[in-house]
């Protein structure tokens, strides 16, 4: 009796990219809101406990909503954005370009447009980026190499969202070779689990500080 055919696997699996940085200051900031807040709750007289926790109710999400959240999942056949407010499906044939400018963005067939969060672009690592790669040109003009170049020094004279939006591109590319359909419809969704409780707060806020 012959064991049954285990699913092929997919041609890559999914890819996320986030911002260590976003993720690290936004830990922090929690950190701090939280210990302010805290001692704000448990010292404080009168209505200030009740100002502290709306206010945190206010300011915890937004915090979430622009360091911990905003990620990018690339599969198959499609790539799902999560930014601070809104979360964005997109099947591959709908994606036209992914670009770096000053921000990075997916641009749609139709001309939609939506910034990956989670890919932020730094000038200063771009130019960082573009000095090594003239040293390099510099050191070896004629475009000599050697059978032992680091990967990781060629990683190097690249920033990292350029690097994050060729590796998007080239998932894109390969997803536009398939020529069997896809199965991901586009679909935009608001974060309303960011949006209630950050609105419920600052409006608690403002009448307990009206009323206090």
């Amino acid at each position: 009796m012959t064991s049954p055919t285990p699913p092929a696997e997919p041609a890559y699996a999914d890819r996320t990219f986030r911002s260590v940085p976003g993720l690290v200051s936004g830990a922090l900031l929690i950190l701090l809101v939280g210990w302010i807040g805290g001692d704000a709750v448990f010292r404080g007289n009168g209505w200030v406990p009740w100002q502290a926790l709306a206010a945190l109710l206010a300011l915890v999400p937004l915090i979430v909503a622009f360091t911990l959240r905003p990620a990018v999942f690339a599969g198959e056949e499609r790539i799902h954005i999560r930014n601070p407010f809104r979360t964005i499906v997109l099947p591959w044939t709908d994606v036209a370009d992914v670009r770096a400018s000053y921000s990075s963005e997916v641009f749609t067939q139709d001309g939609r447009k939506y910034q990956l969060w989670a890919v932020p672009v730094s000038l200063r690592e771009r130019k960082r980026a573009a000095r090594k790669a003239g040293q390099a040109a510099h050191d070896d003009p004629y475009g000599r190499t050697s059978a032992h170049v680091d990967v990781r020094d060629t990683h190097a004279r690249v920033a990292a969202a350029d690097q994050a939006v060729g590796d998007l591109r080239e998932l894109a590319e390969r997803a536009a070779r398939r020529t069997e359909p896809g199965t991901t419809t586009a679909s935009v969704r608001w974060a309303f689990e960011v949006i209630a409780p950050a609105v419920v707060g600052a409006v608690l806020f403002v009448v307990l500080f009206a009323i206090g």
